[in-house]
Parts: C-alpha cells; structure tokens; sequence
C-alpha cells in the first residue's frame, strides 16, 4: 500500500513531466516556424561573408587563385584608385546624408502640421521617387543635367548663368550631380520615417509647452527633437551604409568619370571583378573596407548620440 509521501509525490511529479514536455513542444514548434529563414539567412548572408573574408586573402587571374595572407590588405594603402574612391565615397557620405536628413525632417515636419491643405498629395509625391527605378531616375539625371540639358537651359534663360555648366565632365559639378540625384531620390523614404514618429508624439505635450509661452522653434528643438532621437539614429545609420554602398547613380550618370572623381568603392569592387582582368580575391578585400566603414561610422553616431545601449 502506498504512502501518503509516496502518493503526494507521485501526483507533483505528473504536472512537472508535462510542463518539460510542453516547454519541449513549445520550443520545437518555435524553431519550426524560424528554421527555413534561419537556414536561407545563414546560406544567402553569412556563408558569402565567411567565403568574401576567404576569398580577400587569396590574389590571382579568375579563379586561379592562390593564398597571399595579407598582400590584398597592404596593396589597399599603395592603390591611388582605391584611395580615391574612398576619399569619393567619404565626401558623399559627409555631405549628403546630413543635408538629406535635415530635409526629410523639415519636410515631415511641415506635412505633419494639420492645417495644410493637400497632405496626402505632397507625402505622395515627395515619396515617389523611392519606387522609381533605380537606372531609369539615373538615365534622366543624366539627359536632365547634360551640356544641353533642361538644367542648363533653364538656368541660362532665368540669366543665373551666361554658358553652359558642365555637370557631367568637371569633377566638382559631377560630385554636385551625384548628390543632387541621391538626395532627391531617398529624401522622401526618410521623411516618412519621421512623419509617423511625429504622429506618435501626444498633441497635448505641444499644447501644453505653447501655454507656457514656448514658440515654434523652442517647441521644435526641445521637445520633437527629443521624440524622434531614435528615429533620427536610424536614419542616419541606414542612409550612411545606403552612402558607403552607393553604386547604380554614378555607373549610370558618370561612370565613376571625369577620370575617377567621381568613382565610389562600390563600383571600384565592379571594376575589379568584371571590367578591369578579374581579381575577385582583391575585390573581395575592398568590400570589407566597406563592412569596416559602415561599423565605425555607426559606432560613432551611436557614440554622437549618446546611446549607450
């Protein structure tokens, strides 16, 4: 006959076997669920990173490739091409994102007042150009602000110039070009960032800063600032690995010319690859620059913007 201590353990023990067995099930059906896209990112993302980081120590013709250690990594210092692009690439990256962020936040702040009529025919239209292709926009830019293109036309016909400028062929105006043509294209994609977070901010903060005499500006700087921080954070750090990334505006309006002032790391690692004779071993090595780039240059907006998470 069982006893009473026996009995009291024999029925704990029944629920704790089935609470391993549900937690086990539960954990299995989890896994089930993120098991293919777990397999298709590690197959598609982190096994061509691994290969890339293999591939960078290696130099030869093709695929006749031979194990160099680190050769690849001192040519990058001794490649004038390779510092150019690089010097290129910074000057889009310092210069662009700044200007495109400050405007997508003037924007957004603008559209998100509500007495402006026609909102939603200005979000619209601001955000086009982020479906437009990515070679049919460059195309037009190119035709836009050719010699005697509609640019200069214009301009010389409002009298603010008296000959042609030579957008295309000077490398100070075909770096202008290339800023024009990335700045208008993702300005509304960061704008409609901003506009939701603005519309998650509680009117009644605003009203409440407006009855203790806070203006416009007091109002934009110490409380929709604060609020969209994070989002700003984003942003920055999605537009600055686009910048570093850069490659279809330049292959399709300039071709990295005149010379190669215009050229960006992106389209040096084409270059490398399949213009130049292939060297998909130093091809490889340029394009961790660009992985080293985009971890220090979010390292230090995090660091800028205090977040310590």
């Amino acid at each position: 006959m069982a006893t009473p201590e026996k009995a009291i353990h024999g029925i704990t023990s029944v629920p704790k076997k089935n609470s391993i067995n549900h937690k086990l099930k539960s954990t299995l059906i989890g896994w089930s669920f993120i098991a293919i896209a777990t397999i298709f990112i590690c197959l598609f993302y982190f096994y061509p990173m691994l290969k890339a980081l293999i591939l960078s120590f290696q130099s030869g013709t093709g695929m006749n490739l031979e194990f160099v250690g680190f050769d690849n990594y001192v040519r990058l210092f001794k490649d004038p091409t390779f510092l150019t692009t690089v010097k290129n690439t910074v000057i889009y990256l310092i210069i662009q994102v700044p200007i495109m962020i400050l405007l997508a936040l003037f924007l957004s702040v603008l559209l998100n007042n509500k007495t402006l009529k026609y909102k939603a025919f200005f979000r619209t239209a601001i955000f086009l150009p982020c479906v437009t292709s990515l070679v049919a926009y460059s195309v037009i830019f190119k035709y836009l602000f050719s010699q005697d293109g509609f640019i200069n036309q214009m301009l010389m016909k409002l009298a603010i110039i008296s000959q042609p400028i030579e957008w295309l062929t000077d490398p100070f105006w075909a770096k202008i070009t290339i800023i024009l043509a990335i700045t208008w294209r993702w300005i509304g994609y960061n704008m409609i960032f901003y506009l939701s977070a603005l519309q998650n901010i509680d009117e009644s903060i605003y009203e409440a800063a407006r009855m203790d005499g806070a203006s416009s500006v007091q109002q934009f700087f110490k409380i929709t600032i604060p609020n969209l921080k994070p989002i700003i954070l984003f942003t920055s750090i999605t537009s600055t690995i686009g910048t570093l990334q850069l490659f279809d505006e330049v292959m399709n309006i300039t071709q990295g010319g005149p010379g190669n002032a215009t050229m960006t790391i992106s389209q040096y690692i084409y270059n490398l690859s399949f213009k130049y004779t292939p060297d998909f071993g130093y091809a490889a090595t340029v394009s961790y620059v660009i992985v080293i780039l985009i971890v220090l240059f979010s390292i230090l907006q995090f660091k800028v913007a205090g977040d310590k998470q």
